[in-house]
């Protein structure tokens, strides 16, 4: 299948609002753009970029420090409960193993899946775009792009997990029935978030397209490999 993509047809995308313009030279006589030319957008004066600067090393740097912080934060305990009854510590994983015996499996079923599978599935979804964009492989670009757009609509509803921690703390302080704080855990869950979330924006989905060019032009692509 043959792909028109933006750079092919002389065009270029600005990141910051997302306007598409021609890379053509200026009024002003300027040279048509290249890679280490920076241009700037018509709309918004943004610097423009034919693909997004060190995109893949900036990607797995941020990966590989949030699947680092991903164990501390299944393992460490995210609440902890101080009242007449004694003191508790609750992991993520104990939370909703607590939900599913008390009969509250949706809730059990929904933090499971916003707290636990959904980040380890973002991790893994982006480890392998990034690999299969480092090795310009071109086995089906559409569908790692629906991929990466998956990823990137789900990834603030990770959040979930953190949300439900501050509003137990919040319900139960407001009516003095126990002393609740959030732990450990709950902040390495964060920074878990936040990091697939980054990683996700610094990936430039272009290179995937790119990738897709080189499989009709196995010429260059072998070339590039051996570069």
């Amino acid at each position: 299948m043959t792909y028109l993509t933006a750079a092919r047809a002389g065009m270029i995308g600005c990141h910051a609002c997302g306007h598409v313009q021609p890379r053509e030279p200026s009024a002003r006589g300027q040279r048509a753009a290249a890679p280490g030319l920076a241009l700037h957008c018509g709309r918004c004066g943004a610097t423009l970029h034919l693909r997004n600067p060190d995109s893949i090393s900036r990607t797995w740097a941020l990966l590989i420090a949030a699947a680092i912080l991903y164990i501390p934060a299944n393992l460490l305990p995210v609440l902890h409960t101080a009242s007449l009854f004694g003191n508790e510590d609750d992991t993520i994983m104990s939370g909703v193993v607590y939900f599913w015996v008390s009969g509250d499996w949706p809730l059990a079923v929904i933090v499971f899946v916003a707290s636990i599978l959904v980040p380890m599935l973002k991790l893994s979804v982006l480890a392998l775009l990034a690999w299969t964009t480092q090795r310009r492989s071109t086995w089906r670009p559409l569908e790692r792009m629906k991929l990466y757009r998956i990823v990137e609509r789900i990834g603030r509803w990770s959040m979930l997990d953190v949300f439900v921690v501050t509003l137990t703390v919040a319900l139960v302080r407001f009516r003095s029935l126990a002393v609740i704080t959030a732990g450990w855990g709950a902040l390495a869950f964060a920074a878990v978030v936040v990091l697939t979330m980054m990683a996700a924006l610094q990936f430039d989905p272009r290179l995937i397209w790119d990738c897709a060019d080189d499989r009709r032009t196995p010429a260059s692509g072998r070339e590039r490999e051996h570069d």
